[in-house]
């Protein structure tokens, strides 16, 4: 596994916007269990704009997030949306009850949901949709089609994937021109290493979520991680990111937090340059 040698601040979406490389997952700012309101409406709103105001220009939600609460407060903070910002919201998963989850990627409740998300959003195109997840009891071609006629209706700019595999990708863009991959990567799980391989030769961008594998990524005192994070007077989160970016030039993270404190520190790792030896070191963790 090797580094890109080129570095760069900004991913551009095939035949999309560009966007900054680091962007913000919105699924933490509803309720605990991703479920209800959160529990300081207030605090979100400052977190959503200050996210802007530090030059995030990619949101990443979804309307299970609440469900529907990331959706309605992304619109209360930010609308009208300034220019640049690019909101991708997916569709696919239900929600039974707080931190429970159930899939859904009919044809016909993909086009119900995008249409909701399009209203909460207050826009006229979600410039980013994807399908949140695979549903084994209908084909990825059908799911995917759906949202290919939500396209050819101006109602989605740009199709993505989420929660799949290299198959799964293969079958959804004999379908569709797909612009992005999200999936779960991080320095512990690096179960999507193919898949960003595939991505980088093919120039789709890879979301990836859980990036700092749910705040697992603290470091322990002596390890590699913690002492590249003291060569660069850094944080160790801060150099999990880092090597996210290194990865690969397709790799958008999309670390979320509900502290602006967090956010800042999260920004922050943009600016980190890993040397070769570093990424190696932290590769073979």
């Amino acid at each position: 596994m090797s580094a890109s040698g080129d570095f760069a601040a900004t991913l551009t979406l095939r035949g999309g916007p560009t966007v900054g490389r680091l962007g913000f997952g919105a699924m933490r700012i509803a309720g605990p269990g991703v479920w209800g309101p959160p529990r300081d409406e207030s605090d979100v709103i400052a977190l959503l704009r200050r996210a802007v105001d530090m030059g995030v220009t990619f949101i990443d939600t979804a309307d299970s997030y609440g469900p529907s609460v990331s959706e309605t407060l992304i619109a209360k903070a930010l609308y009208p949306y300034p220019a640049g910002l690019v909101i991708a919201s997916k569709g696919g998963f239900t929600r039974p009850g707080p931190g429970s989850w159930a899939v859904d990627c009919r044809p016909a409740h993909l086009r119900r949901v995008c249409e909701e998300s399009l209203k909460r959003l207050r826009l006229d195109r979600i410039e980013l949709y994807q399908l949140h997840t695979v549903d084994y009891s209908v084909p990825i071609e059908e799911s995917i089609g759906a949202l290919v006629d939500l396209q050819s209706e101006g109602k989605i700019g740009h199709i993505g994937v989420s929660n799949v595999s290299a198959t799964e990708l293969a079958r959804a863009r004999a379908v569709a021109e797909i612009v992005s991959v999200q999936n779960a990567y991080n320095l512990r799980d690096r179960s999507s290493d193919g898949l960003i391989d595939i991505c980088t030769d093919a120039g789709i961008a890879f979301i990836s979520y859980y990036p700092l594998a749910k705040g697992r990524l603290a470091g322990s005192p002596g390890s590699p991680l913690d002492r590249i994070a003291e060569r660069h007077h850094a944080t160790p989160r801060q150099i999990a990111l880092a090597w996210l970016l290194h990865r690969s030039p397709v790799m958008l993270p999309i670390p979320g937090t509900s502290s602006i404190a967090h956010l800042e520190e999260n920004l922050a790792a943009a600016s980190i340059r890993l040397s070769a030896e570093e990424f190696q070191t932290l590769a073979g963790r």
